[in-house]
Formats: structure tokens, C-alpha cells, sequence
């Protein structure tokens, strides 16, 4: 079982850089491309998200954007696209492929149940690890 993305799995984060093509304009990483998504109309923040560097500066700074009305409901859909996309991209293909049938869990110490398992606690919804699974099932 891949607990966490560290070490030998961290390409399996969001953070490591791979081209993102969403709504017309071209992303540095998965995270990049998710948080820009979380605006539908601020366009000052969309062209931060773009050329921004660090993902961990975007999603820090997300959190001082207004959320697009249907967030709830888009951002599922929005994270399997920009996932679809990375994993058909090479190394990230083969680096998936070769994990067989291992289950994967987004483990995190930040208390994330939603896209992980917080691993202070064991509990989560795996959301991000169950896609991912999803994605491999779809690429074999």
C-alpha cells in the first residue's frame, strides 16, 4: 500500500510540475490548474495561478479568493480532469502503471479527509488516492 506521496511516490502529488491545460490556458502542475479553477471570473487570479512558480504559493494564497458559486459541486469533476490529464503524460503513465494493484492513499498530516487520511486520526475519504486508482484502472 502507498500510504503517502513522499519519497519514492511525491510524483504522485499535485505539486510536481506537468503541463495542465484548462479552459484555454496552460498550467505549471495539477495544483496550479485546481486552485485557478476555484475562481470562475477573477482573471488577476487566474493569471497568478499561471505564472506563479510554487504550488505552495498558490494554494496558500487561495485562500484569500472567493470561491465560484458551484465549487461543491465542479470540484470533483474538475480534479479527475486535471489528474486525467497529468497521468497521460509520461513519466507520470508508466510511474502508475508500474504500481499494479497497490492501493493508493493521499496519507497527510495536515488533517485533509476529504482529498486524504489524515494520518493522525486514519480517517478520510481518500478522494485523491480513490481517482487516481480510478485513472490506472482506465489507462490499462
Amino acid at each position: 500500500m502507498i500510504k503517502e506521496f513522499k519519497d519514492e511516490y511525491r510524483w504522485l502529488s499535485n505539486f510536481v510540475p506537468c503541463n495542465i491545460e484548462l479552459d484555454g490556458q496552460i498550467y505549471k502542475s495539477v495544483e496550479h490548474a485546481y486552485q485557478s479553477a476555484k475562481s470562475e471570473d477573477d482573471w488577476n487570479w487566474k493569471e497568478f495561478c499561471i505564472l506563479e512558480p510554487n504550488p505552495a504559493t498558490v494554494r496558500k494564497q487561495s485562500r484569500n479568493i472567493v470561491l465560484r458559486k458551484d465549487w461543491s459541486t465542479v470540484k470533483d469533476f474538475i480534479m479527475l480532469e486535471c489528474l486525467k490529464q497529468k497521468y497521460s503524460q509520461e513519466p507520470y503513465k508508466q510511474l502508475l502503471l508500474d504500481t499494479k494493484n497497490e492501493q493508493i492513499q493521499e496519507g497527510n498530516w495536515w488533517g485533509d479527509e476529504y482529498w486524504g487520511v489524515n494520518l493522525k486520526t486514519g480517517k478520510g475519504q481518500n478522494k485523491l488516492g480513490k481517482m487516481i486508482m480510478k485513472i490506472r484502472q482506465e489507462i490499462r
